[in-house]
């Protein structure tokens, strides 16, 4: 195995390959804070990519009630069951990742669902943690507390799937580090479905290969953002491209809020696959539960977003979360104006920080009427 480095983790780890960084590196970040579990981009991606036969169990895209919800079931539970957790000491991860504590003949750890674990999409959806005292009331803010996690594939940088195949048709193309599978070479052993820790590869019986989220790339390739993300109600996603820690850039706004603000973090880093795809953490969860799966940044993070109204350029940038369907790989702060930016640096969509409040008076004088609320 060879040796390479994974910021996310603080160390040098095993992987099955050289290192190899592509040319620039797809990633996301997901404000977990603002999603309502609409399923509005797990419609929209289904739509577009898994309408066929043999898909009809696939969910490139999904939201999940976390603490009780997973699709497949236990995804995560069997996985860190198995690292016992993982063990951090400071940012350094010191425990084992799924590529150094696999058996003897076997390239990562990992597990392969069963069919029934695909059965329930929904489960645990919008159960909470804790009961809830008096019936179905409860008083604000509470302990009792569930949030959802929106889920694609996370185009990992040293991916389970590719290690696992021994086929070689899971391939990171070299302009943007998407994963792909090559169905061409695909002979259905389903080696990538059992490795991937998240669970994201799913196998189409019609066909015999297996199919995964392709970061809509066709979409990428024309500076447009994947189709869950334009369709996001609740405006939670933005799609960049990320750079190492030590090459960030503070125009380009995945970098700003993964490196330099620390917002954004990786999920369940101690994986080792060094996922990019970041969740800002949810402010109300016990930081326990909450370092398990994002690593021992949750608090910083949590911080550094609860003070964003004192802060005008992380307050900015947040609000360019869902305000154009194109890439906005740079970005500004102007006054109380920003600006999200192609690579060209040409304007996509300018936004005002503070939208204005008109009150209307209840009495209209021009029409005689007097306005109400109705039901």
């Amino acid at each position: 195995m060879a040796r390479v480095y994974n910021w996310q983790i603080g160390r040098e780890m095993s992987y099955w390959y050289p290192g190899n960084r592509p040319q620039r590196q797809f990633a996301a970040v997901f404000d977990t804070n603002k999603c309502i579990a609409c399923q509005t981009c797990t419609l929209a991606c289904k739509t577009t990519w898994t309408s066929g036969k043999g898909q009809e169990y696939m969910l490139w895209n999904n939201v999940e009630t976390k603490p009780y919800g997973s699709y497949p079931l236990a995804w995560d539970l069997n996985l860190l069951k198995d690292l016992n957790g993982g063990k951090w000491n400071g940012k350094t991860y010191e425990g084992q990742t799924i590529f150094e504590s696999a058996a003897a003949g076997e390239r990562v750890q990992s597990w392969r669902p069963k069919t029934e674990d695909y059965s329930y999409p929904n489960v645990g959806e919008d159960d909470c943690a804790g009961a809830v005292d008096y019936g179905m009331s409860m008083d604000l803010p509470h302990m009792n507390w569930f949030y959802y996690l929106a889920r694609i594939c996370n185009h990992c940088t040293y991916p389970a799937c590719l290690a696992s195949c021994p086929r070689g048709s899971i391939y990171k193309r070299q302009e943007d580090g998407i994963v792909l599978v090559d169905q061409s070479r695909c002979r259905g052993y389903q080696e990538c479905v059992k490795g991937c820790p998240y669970k994201k590869v799913y196998f189409n019986p019609m066909t015999g290969t297996s199919e995964k989220c392709i970061a809509c790339f066709p979409k990428i390739e024309q500076g447009i953002q994947p189709q869950c993300f334009v369709n996001c109600i609740g405006k939670i996603r933005m799609a960049g491209f990320i750079n190492t820690p030590d090459k960030a850039q503070a125009e380009n706004p995945i970098d700003y809020l993964v490196h330099l603000r620390k917002i954004a973090l990786p999920l369940y880093p101690q994986f080792g696959l060094e996922p990019n795809v970041y969740y800002i953490p949810p402010v109300h969860v016990p930081p326990p539960f909450l370092r398990q799966m994002f690593g021992p940044g949750v608090d910083a993070a949590i911080a550094a977003y609860r003070n964003s109204a004192n802060d005008p350029d992380l307050a900015g940038l947040l609000s360019l979360f869902g305000s154009s369907e194109m890439l906005m790989t740079k970005w500004k702060r102007q006054g109380e104006t920003v600006t999200g930016s192609n690579d060209k640096g040409q304007p996509m969509v300018s936004i005002p920080m503070k939208e204005p409040v008109f009150i209307r008076p209840a009495y209209d004088k021009l029409y005689q009427i007097t306005r109400t609320n109705c039901p």
